[in-house]
């Protein structure tokens, strides 16, 4: 089975959010669709920006909170060497 971690931002590209799953296209179309009550609904984090995946949930959760940890530069840093438009990767998936 494979882990996701991956982070999602709204139109503005200003506000992010990390998270992890176990079935990223399912996780995607709930935030796109603002299923998602909170911080997720509040900020329409509709776009997803970048993700990594793993085969083991105790690795995911580690990179999750690894990432959480770090300054929006680094962040900033880490998408845009995957994805240096920050298009929408969920449309991809």
């Amino acid at each position: 089975m494979s882990y996701w971690i991956y982070i999602m931002t709204n139109a503005y590209r200003n506000v992010l959010y990390i998270g992890v799953t176990n079935d990223l296209v399912r996780r995607y179309q709930e935030h796109k669709s603002g299923l998602l009550d909170g911080f997720t609904k509040r900020y329409r984090r509709h776009y997803l920006v970048y993700y990594e995946e793993y085969q083991q949930i105790t690795d995911a959760i580690a990179r999750e909170k690894e990432l959480k940890g770090w300054l929006r530069k680094r962040k900033n840093a880490l998408i845009s060497q995957m994805n240096p438009r920050w298009e929408d990767l969920g449309a991809n998936l």
